[in-house]
């Protein structure tokens, strides 16, 4: 099954868990539209990791479909220590939060929790306010102590032992990348996979501690892309500064729920992908974009608006979680995304013809000259397609920035950018040999799109690619030409 490029154009990024152990259910989601399979590290062992990387791989190479494999990272999972009892907050109690990171010092006897993450206490400020699993009990600190938190409690509920704690305002003195991370980032690399996905970014040093980790690794650590997930306010108002360091983006709503509040989201949600947008870089919405589907064979009208309201947004992809990972309809979940997509992008106007992008930085101005101009001349010319040959996957990525009409078959001799174009919206990724010369590269894009039968005799398309071939960023040609 070698997907056609006249389908869909945003990407399906979907979570591996108990729900896709079964290879049929795989498979059936590689043919209904996924175009990245997310591997949690949250959850699951190497080993098993292993096993579901090669699996995906192995199918998709039978189904004759580009699948990329994306690295999720835990990242620093902050959670109180174990308590004697469940503990009953009401608002206006005062609660401390004690150093345990040695020797347990409290057990949630007189409102006294144990925190084993003096880092935590270090980093706090008077007046910030802490949430306590995933927002039940909210908080506000109101002296810091050396090796305690004293807080009043301002949202009331229901603790018990190992919940969740997070910062919202402001820095909580932990750093993104984790010892256990750190391992899984090198297991990662062994697995060639091809998206690395940081978690709890803060700062551009967080992406630049994960590169340098990579980097370590070799040629394979090098190729990997790395993807920064928007999920604290820090890297909100930090945005531009971490953007030039990453290859990819994630708007993570579930802990930028909690960062922000639920009324800040959606327009969190709109700059950051305008802004991924004027930089041609991949962008993914995630969480929740149809919950309802782990159990139910529909999803709600609000998921549906929600899912179109995110490609109209640009999202480059949406991301599935429970719904694939461990739902009880992940197949249909797939089907769903795909089936709105199709809906919503007919109704959507080409924006090549309005300059969309006047004033954005330009890494490679030749390069992406020549990606606004394919955009625009395909526009205007009624292009069946925009056929672009690229080394590194720059030009596609510019070129489908411009979010063209056309659709646009990219052509790469590198297996890894074959796969992380699975993720740019618009893009079919198609794997060839390099060519020596311009009259070569047309002839072999030309024989390759009538195979795919993605044209016909009398079909025009324009063609943009670079000679001499090798390294990114060296565009320097675009042909029309009559099939």
């Amino acid at each position: 099954m070698t997907r056609n490029a006249s389908e869909t154009k945003t990407k399906i990024v979907c979570t591996l868990g108990p729900a896709t152990h079964d290879e049929r259910v795989l498979r059936e989601m590689i043919r209904a539209g996924m175009d990245v399979a997310r591997v949690n590290f949250s959850h699951g062992t190497h080993d098993e990791h292993a096993m579901a990387i090669d699996t995906v791989r192995r199918l998709a190479d039978e189904e004759g479909a580009v699948v990329a494999v994306m690295a999720d990272l835990q990242g620093p999972k902050l959670r109180i220590g174990t308590l004697l009892e469940p503990v009953d907050l009401t608002h206006g109690d005062w609660i401390s939060f004690v150093d345990a990171s040695g020797e347990a010092s409290a057990d949630g006897t007189h409102h006294v929790l144990p925190l084993p993450h003096p880092e935590l206490i270090h980093g706090a400020k008077v007046g910030q306010r802490l949430l306590l699993d995933d927002g039940v009990v909210e908080v506000e600190i109101r002296e810091v102590r050396p090796d305690a938190l004293i807080a009043r409690v301002i949202l009331g509920g229901a603790l018990t032992s190992h919940k969740g704690i997070s910062a919202p305002e402001g820095s909580s003195g932990v750093r993104a990348l984790t010892d256990k991370d750190r391992a899984d980032a090198r297991f990662a690399v062994e697995q060639a996979v091809d998206l690395i996905a940081l978690s709890f970014v803060r700062a551009p040093d967080d992406v630049c501690e994960l590169r340098a980790l990579l980097d370590k690794q070799g040629d394979a650590g090098r190729a990997i892309h790395i993807l920064a997930k928007i999920e604290r306010r820090e890297a909100v108002e930090r945005f531009d500064d971490i953007l030039p360091h990453v290859d990819a983006v994630m708007v993570a709503r579930g802990d930028l729920g909690i960062a922000l509040s639920p009324q800040e989201v959606p327009m969190a949600q709109k700059d950051i992908i305008r802004t991924c947008n004027r930089a041609g870089v991949p962008v993914i919405t995630a969480t929740q974009m149809l919950q309802s589907m782990t159990d139910s064979p529909r999803p709600t009208r609000a998921e549906s608006s929600d899912v179109a309201n995110a490609i109209l947004d640009g999202t480059d992809a949406v991301m599935l979680s429970a719904e694939t990972a461990v739902g009880r309809y992940p197949v249909e979940a797939v089907t769903m995304i795909r089936e709105i997509s199709a809906v919503v992008e007919a109704q959507m106007r080409g924006e090549s013809d309005e300059a969309p992008f006047e004033g954005a930085v330009r890494v490679h101005p030749v390069t992406d000259a020549i990606g606004d101009a394919t955009a625009r001349i395909a526009d205007r010319l009624r292009a069946r397609l925009i056929a672009t040959t690229t080394w590194s996957g720059y030009t596609a990525r510019q070129i489908a920035r411009e979010r063209p009409r056309q659709p646009i078959v990219a052509f790469t001799p590198q297996e890894t950018v074959l796969r992380q174009l699975a993720l740019v919206w618009g893009v079919t990724p198609v794997l060839t040999p390099p060519s020596a010369g311009t009259d070569e590269m047309i002839a072999s894009v030309t024989r390759a799109l009538c195979d795919r039968r993605e044209v016909e005799t009398g079909d025009r398309i324009v063609i943009t690619g670079g000679i001499p071939v090798g390294g990114g960023g060296k565009t320097n040609f675009i042909k029309v030409h009559t099939i």
